[in-house]
């Protein structure tokens, strides 16, 4: 262990490493129960496998940083099984298979300049854009007295064949923005 961080300077957003498995921090407690001395509850989360876990350190538990940088890449293309990247800098290419990537495959659209986290210089993780400007493929037309059954909102196909719930205004063709962290409809362009 190079160097080693102390329970006092986790904080939220913070890489630790568990393990040999990289974690980002979601949530901290700390508490300090009379001469018990201090402990400090973590939620975190792989960034391999994204799996959610807690855990309790006691007081003078020291953790590992992760080795962990981002950088800049460029969406290219998918397959049945991957979704492939090309790192900006070095132009090396690389993928990561679908099922890691969850829904985010519905937003890559290729040319999609993304951020690529990197643990110990091997591509772990990518974090899209907060939003994404995508094309509307299929919108069913607004039916006369929609408004009137509180229905504002309706299911639209983008270019990358996902769905979401958009506003009855929105029809075929329009470029439309998606909030990719809460994945809905933000704004059209």
């Amino acid at each position: 262990m190079a160097s080693s961080i102390s329970l006092n300077a986790v904080k939220n957003g913070s890489f630790i490493k568990i393990d040999g498995q990289p974690f980002v921090v979601i949530n901290t407690q700390h508490s300090h129960v009379g001469r018990g001395g201090a402990t400090l509850k973590v939620k975190m989360k792989n960034l391999l496998n994204d799996n959610v876990i807690e855990k309790t350190f006691q007081g003078n538990d020291k953790l590992e940083p992760a080795g962990t940088e981002m950088k800049k890449a460029s969406f290219l293309y998918t397959d049945e099984e991957n979704a492939f990247f090309m790192d900006s800098e070095s132009y090396e290419q690389f993928g990561f298979s679908k099922e890691n990537l969850g829904t985010q495959v519905g937003y890559l659209k290729e040319g999609l300049e993304v951020d690529i986290l990197y643990f110990e210089d091997k591509p772990a993780g990518v974090q899209l854009p907060k939003k994404v400007a995508l094309k509307v493929t299929m919108a069913p037309p607004a039916v006369r007295g929609d408004t009137a059954q509180g229905s504002v909102s309706k299911q639209v196909t983008l270019e990358t064949g996902i769905t979401i719930n958009a506003p009855i205004f929105i029809k075929e063709g329009d470029v439309i923005k998606i909030n990719t962290e809460k994945n809905e409809y933000s704004e059209r362009i």
